[in-house]
């Protein structure tokens, strides 16, 4: 559960639009990015086939699992029911790209690029750019860092 809190990201590493790296509390414990290695799926397994390590691990994907379902929907905008929400996505917001494919650890990091409103001046899609290029994602697919951009 340390690992999970050091990696999660807390400002962008540097003021350069083009940057796409976070600080993270591990770059204050060892120096750099937490890099974890894939782990089995013990989610599925019933609990009194266990041994102590795999709880450990069920517990730690517990965790994960409920961060992404409680912290990151917080993270996202719904716009239809809070229009206030559409001044967070700006051109230069650090964000997460989600992907249901991927563990929450390996979602790509990325700053927004370009703001594509809808007839009715509703952001409805915005291009982010990340490692190896630009994206474009709905504004669903995405989740805006709460973080505090100096200028």
């Amino acid at each position: 559960i340390e690992a999970i809190l050091n990696s999660r990201p807390l400002s962008p590493l540097t003021s350069d639009p083009e940057d796409v790296s976070a600080l993270t509390p591990a770059h204050f414990l060892i120096g750099k990015k937490l890099i974890a290695l894939p782990e089995l799926n013990v989610l599925d397994i019933p609990e009194g086939r266990l041994r102590r390590f795999q709880r450990m691990q069920a517990m730690v994907q517990q965790h994960w699992t409920r961060w992404q379902r409680e912290y990151l929907s917080e993270l996202q905008v719904r716009t239809k029911w809070r229009q206030t929400s559409q001044q967070r996505l700006k051109i230069g917001t650090l964000v997460l790209i989600r992907n249901d494919n991927l563990c929450t650890l390996n979602w790509q990091l990325g700053r927004i690029t370009s703001i594509h409103p809808d007839k009715d001046q509703v952001i409805q899609v915005v291009g982010v750019k990340v490692r190896g290029g630009e994206v474009t994602r709905a504004v669903n697919r995405i989740c805006a860092l709460p973080i505090e951009e100096s200028e």
